[in-house]
C-alpha cells in the first residue's frame, strides 16, 4: 500500500475546494446545530435575565427577613432565615379570599376564551364566504385596542346596563372579550392546517359539520387550545385595572389584595414582600409548568 492510499470510508473533498474551507463549513454547521452564540450574545442574555429576575429574587428573599434586617442591610441575604412572614400571610383569611376570587375569575375567563375562540375561529378557518378575510382583519385590529382604551365605557356598560358590578362575571366577560382577538389569531392556523380530506371523510360517514367540529377539530386543536387557555388564565390572574374599577371588598382579586395589604401594612416591608411573592407564585408555577405546551402551540400556529 502506498502512502497516498485513502482510508476506507474517509470523506473525500470536492475538487477545487481547499481543506480550510471544508473544516470551516463543518465548524459552522456544528455551531448552528448546537445553538452556539458569541460571548456578546451571552452577556446580553445574562443582563436581561438579571434585570428580569433580580426584583423577583429580591422580593422572595426579602420575605425571609425581618424589617430590622432590611433596614440594616437591604441587599444582604437572610441571616437568620425567618418564616413568620410567609406563615402570617398563609394564615390570613383575606389572602385565601383574594386567591379564591382570582381563581374563579381566571377559570371563567379561560373557559369563555377557549370556547368562544374556537367557535369564532372555526368558520374563519374552514368556511369560504365573502368577506371572510375582512372579518378576520377585524379580529387582528382588535389586538391594537387594549382594555385600558375602553375602560370607562366598560365600567358604565357592566355596572349600569348589565348590573354585573362587583361580580365575578362582570370582570370575566370583558376580559374574555379583549382576549378573543389573540385567541382567534392563534387558533385559526391550527384549524386551517387540518386536511380537507379528513372533513370530507367525516361527512361521508354521516357526521354533521357541528359533529365534525366537536369530535375531530377540537381534539386535534388541543395544543392551540392549551396555549390560548394558559395565556388567558395568566392574563386574568395578573389583571389589575378592570378589577380595580368593578370589584369591591370581598370580591377583590389578589393583585388588589396586594395593593390593600401594602397600604394597610406599609411599615411591614418584609410582610409586603411575602404577600407579593405568594400572590405571584400560582400564576408563575402554572405558566412554567405549561411553558413547553405554549411554545409548541405557538410553533404550530406559525407553521399553519
Amino acid at each position: 500500500m502506498t502512502a497516498t492510499t485513502e482510508r476506507r470510508g474517509a470523506p473525500t473533498r470536492p475538487p477545487g475546494r481547499p481543506a480550510s474551507d471544508t473544516r470551516g463549513t463543518r465548524t459552522a454547521s456544528r455551531r448552528r446545530r448546537s445553538g452556539g452564540g458569541t460571548p456578546l450574545v451571552y452577556a446580553l442574555a445574562l443582563v436581561v435575565v438579571a434585570v428580569t429576575l433580580g426584583p423577583v429574587v429580591y422580593g422572595v428573599l426579602g420575605g425571609f427577613r425581618t424589617n430590622a434586617q432590611l433596614a440594616e442591610s437591604p441587599a444582604a441575604l437572610p441571616n437568620p432565615w425567618v418564616m413568620s412572614n410567609y406563615t402570617g400571610v398563609l394564615t390570613n383569611p383575606a389572602f385565601w379570599r383574594y386567591a379564591l376570587n382570582s381563581t374563579v375569575i381566571a377559570l371563567l375567563t379561560t373557559a369563555l376564551v377557549v370556547v368562544l375562540g374556537m367557535m369564532a375561529a372555526y368558520p374563519l378557518a374552514r368556511y369560504r364566504f365573502k368577506g371572510r378575510e375582512q372579518l378576520f382583519l377585524v379580529f387582528v385590529m382588535g389586538l391594537l385596542f387594549p382594555v385600558t382604551v375602553a375602560i370607562i365605557p366598560l365600567f358604565i356598560l357592566v355596572t349600569r346596563d348589565l348590573h354585573l358590578g362587583n361580580t365575578w362575571w362582570g370582570v370575566a366577560l370583558p376580559q374574555a372579550a379583549f382576549a378573543l382577538p389573540m385567541t382567534v389569531v392563534i387558533l385559526r392556523p391550527f384549524l386551517q392546517a387540518i386536511p380537507d380530506e379528513l372533513e370530507e371523510a367525516a361527512l361521508l360517514d354521516g357526521a354533521t359539520r357541528v359533529g365534525f367540529f366537536w369530535r375531530v377539530l377540537v381534539p386535534l386543536s388541543g395544543p392551540g387550545m392549551v396555549t390560548v387557555g394558559v395565556l388567558a388564565f395568566v392574563g386574568s390572574w395578573n389583571a389589575y385595572l378592570l378589577p380595580l374599577l368593578l370589584l369591591q371588598e370581598k370580591t377583590k382579586t389578589l393583585p388588589l389584595g396586594v395593593a390593600d395589604f401594602s397600604s394597610q401594612y406599609a411599615s411591614d416591608t418584609a410582610g409586603v414582600f411575602a404577600f407579593t411573592t405568594l400572590a405571584m407564585v400560582p400564576a408563575l408555577v402554572f405558566f412554567l409548568a405549561m411553558q413547553k405546551r405554549i411554545v409548541g402551540g405557538l410553533q404550530g400556529a406559525v407553521k399553519g
